[in-house]
């Protein structure tokens, strides 16, 4: 798996997660969810990806986008 699809699946997993544990929980998970989707978005214009970033230096094979 590369760094692109890893990074996708991961932050899909957290914004289920949180939208899941804003339902059960408290609405203040929103907020994860917002922080997490803000993030996509930049990455996207930037390029610049945190977890990216963390995954290219545990060896994960790059893909297109990082």
């Amino acid at each position: 798996m590369t760094i692109d699809r890893m990074v996708m699946a991961i932050a899909g997993s957290f914004i289920l997660i949180s939208v899941g544990l804003a339902v059960w929980h408290s609405l203040n998970w929103l907020w994860f969810t917002a922080f997490v989707g803000a993030n996509l978005l930049q990455a996207s214009f930037t390029g610049f990806c945190p977890l990216a970033i963390i995954l290219k230096k545990l060896g994960v094979k790059p893909g297109c986008a990082f």
